[in-house]
């Protein structure tokens, strides 16, 4: 049986020391150093590669990390019974670079959240069930537990529904799609702009499918990169730069 939120809330979070790689190096992380004197989201899954892990849990905290940070939390973890190199691979594979991935491969941190649950009739041995939670200078003030059912459920420890509670009238960014040529200066120019500003966006970097051609379908435009937003074409990196520095004043 999962225990209900209430059961840990006011909790102090599990002393556990993970096994990471964060620097392709491998360093002892502990959990005072994640979560002592700072405000952090942690969510937790099932497991890297994933189908809704992948579409769906961590690009949504990964989207909104910049709304997180405005709203005082500063770090957002996601985590998982995988090790440090299936962590690293996935993180870096869904270009998740707002997110802070931590390998519970041993599932100490789990277990001690009394989470670790027996999914050997996926293949999977023991994992975490999916939850999130809000940890303030290492203890739990809420956590969302999603629901003790059949299958993988996902209704509760999503990214929206975290940011709702910590603060209801938060704004949520539109999305940013950028259509990108590798080795384009202008691409680069316009992504390091919204670096600098530090909005996530998707890059869909050119390729056999995404050519000229489907370029100028989309945006009517030939020149690489064309950037949207909400939906909404802003254009190539001029209208980039025209469009946030009207947004700045």
């Amino acid at each position: 049986m999962l225990p209900s939120a209430a059961s840990l809330e006011g909790k102090a979070v599990p002393q556990v020391t993970f096994k990471a790689r964060p620097d392709d190096c491998w360093r002892d992380i502990t959990s005072d150093a994640l979560f002592k004197g700072r405000t952090v989201v942690l969510f937790s899954l099932p497991g890297a590669y994933t189908p809704t892990c992948s579409s769906t849990h961590l690009p949504g905290y990964n989207e909104l990390a910049p709304v997180f940070r405005q709203n005082q939390v500063d770090d957002i973890i996601c985590m998982s019974v995988n090790d440090a190199f299936v962590m690293n691979e996935w993180k870096a594979g869904q270009e998740a670079d707002n997110i802070t991935v931590i390998p519970d491969g041993n599932g100490e941190f789990t277990r001690g959240m009394g989470l670790l649950v027996d999914k050997s009739d996926l293949g999977f041995g023991m994992r975490s069930w999916r939850y999130s939670m809000l940890v303030k200078d290492g203890i739990i003030a809420k956590v969302f537990i999603e629901p003790d059912q059949e299958g993988d459920p996902f209704e509760v420890s999503d990214a929206d529904t975290m940011l709702a509670y910590i603060n209801p009238q938060a704004k949520k960014p539109e999305p940013v799609v950028m259509f990108s040529k590798p080795g384009c200066p202008h691409c680069a120019r316009a992504k390091a702009l919204l670096n600098d500003r530090g909005i996530a966006f998707t890059d869909i970097s050119q390729d056999k499918k995404i050519n000229t051609s489907v370029l100028l379908a989309l945006s009517g435009q030939m020149t690489w990169p064309q950037v949207f937003q909400g939906g909404r074409l802003i254009g190539n990196a001029d209208a980039l730069e025209a469009h946030f520095g009207n947004a700045a004043a």
